[in-house]
């Protein structure tokens, strides 16, 4: 049995041809989790996980706590980038 571990090119171009889903919202996991793992909520945003820790301890960020888990709804994302987006940075001293 031979395993094969790369996409053949017209594999490769067919995915990067893909369009989106259109009936997808903005900021859901394809297999529609309402609450994600630390890790999974910082790649989500595309920050490291240290930062995303970070974030929750400031709570600008909410998290829940299931059992022992600590989980960060996917809302609590979508209302943190809304705050950013609220509030913009200024940026006096841009090149």
């Amino acid at each position: 049995m031979r395993i094969r571990l790369h996409r053949t090119p017209a594999e490769t171009a067919a995915a990067l041809n893909a369009t989106p889903r259109e009936d997808t919202p903005p900021m859901t996991t394809p297999d529609n989790r309402v609450v994600l793992t630390i890790e999974q909520a910082a790649e989500r945003l595309g920050i490291g996980r240290t930062t995303m820790y970070a974030l929750i301890k400031t709570g600008q960020i909410r998290t829940v706590t299931i059992g022992r888990l600590r989980r960060v709804p996917t809302f609590c994302l979508d209302e943190y980038v809304q705050k950013l987006l609220s509030n913009p940075t200024q940026l006096d001293h841009a090149a």
